[in-house]
């Protein structure tokens, strides 16, 4: 082994995710060597990462880097990244909800917080978005607790419910819950003309548009979506148009090349029914307030994105959005139908003229480590 490497490592579930965690203390101070050091742990660039540790899915290839924390209203620091699989790339441009989940639990476990029963408050201090969110982790021996009976789509069996409250992330990217101020903007999107979208950042900024203006219906799957080029295609357009709309790239062309995980886009639509891609069980029309689809890393997501949901039920919550618009619902218990099941998000604003505050948007997830270690990397890919 001793022409090897070896970091601290472990790997985490969190909600419908995997992420590898790292010890911020235990990577390289300069950035590029660190990056260097992190690709070559996931094994990017390689479409199979055969050579690391990710999972070759974009679900599977991100990134969470724990340490003290730099604030005083916060307990640790959390940088996401979402490592490319087919670009020498992290982009740390946004969070990930899912892996936030696995925070709280990781930083009890390895002793960073002060472990309290029942319920561990921890707060995160998230270094993308400079927002704190708040996570609520159970508590046992002193221990973040797995076991329990909550279930969520997506993920087998059941787990010790965590709730996350992102209402402290309204602007996360853009400093505005409304980045240009409207609920709905009309953008120039070359191939399809003028369409109608709603911009929101809570958590992660997102690009909101009508599932019926694309010609689909919302319900679709991750195959049937995935499979068309030309869809994909015109998303990822519709996507970088939003971006530059939102301030946060100069050109389409920069917004896909620099920041493909960020903004997210979701196509949405009024309740109906439709069955989950992952066992063909029927979701009724009448157990959700709308159907969402949302986009990541240029395919559709399994599932849904932990502050994609918070971004989704923040647009819900206010008046005039597309989301606001096909929901049947506007504020407490929002339900979102995606395709492997359905996700809830507790969810309430404060609205005075133009003006709208996040009050609170919690989201349960459950997570639970799956091993720790060290992972071994070859000297020579970090100095190349």
């Amino acid at each position: 082994m001793s022409e090897m490497l070896r970091v601290r490592c472990a790997i985490l579930r969190g909600g419908t995710s995997k992420g590898i965690f790292l010890h911020e203390n235990d990577l390289p101070r300069d950035r590029v060597l660190r990056d260097r050091m992190i690709l070559a742990i996931f094994g990017s660039p390689d479409v199979r990462q055969i050579d690391g540790l990710g999972g070759a899915d974009p679900l599977t290839s991100k990134l969470a880097i724990i340490g003290p924390s730099s604030r005083p209203d916060a307990d640790v620091d959390y940088t996401f990244g979402q490592v490319s699989i087919k670009e020498p790339l992290i982009d740390y441009s946004g969070n990930c909800g899912n892996i936030s989940a696995a925070v709280g639990p990781f930083a009890i476990d390895e002793g960073l917080v002060r472990a309290q029963e029942p319920v561990t408050y921890v707060r995160i201090h998230n270094t993308n978005t400079g927002k704190i969110i708040v996570a609520e982790v159970p508590v046992q021996n002193g221990k973040a607790r797995v076991t329990g009976d909550y279930q969520i789509d997506g993920v087998p069996g059941t787990g010790a419910k965590i709730m996350l409250d992102f209402a402290g992330t309204a602007g996360a990217a853009t400093g505005r819950l409304l980045p240009t101020g409207r609920p709905v903007d009309v953008l120039d999107v070359p191939g399809y003309g003028r369409l109608e979208v709603s911009l929101v950042d809570a958590a992660n900024p997102m690009v909101f548009v009508r599932a019926s203006d694309l010609g689909l219906t919302g319900t679709e799957s991750p195959a049937e979506v995935d499979s068309r080029p030309d869809l994909l295609a015109l998303l990822e357009k519709i996507r970088a148009a939003g971006a530059c709309a939102m301030g946060l790239a100069a050109t389409p062309e920069d917004a896909s090349r620099r920041i493909p995980a960020f903004p997210m886009l979701a196509f949405v639509a009024p309740p109906r029914d439709y069955r989950s891609f992952t066992d063909q069980k029927l979701i009724r029309a009448e157990d959700v307030d709308f159907v969402s689809r949302l986009m990541f890393m240029q395919v559709m997501h399994k599932t849904y994105a932990g502050t994609g949901t918070t971004c989704t039920g923040a647009a819900a919550a206010i008046p005039g959005t597309i989301v606001n618009e096909v929901s049947r619902r506007h504020e407490g218990e929002i339900r979102i139908g995606h395709p492997a099941g359905v996700i809830t998000i507790e969810v309430a604003a404060a609205v005075q003229g133009n003006e709208v505050t996040l009050t609170r948007a919690a989201v349960g997830r459950t997570a639970r480590r799956l091993m720790d270690g060290y992972v071994y990397v070859v000297p020579e890919k970090i100095q190349a």
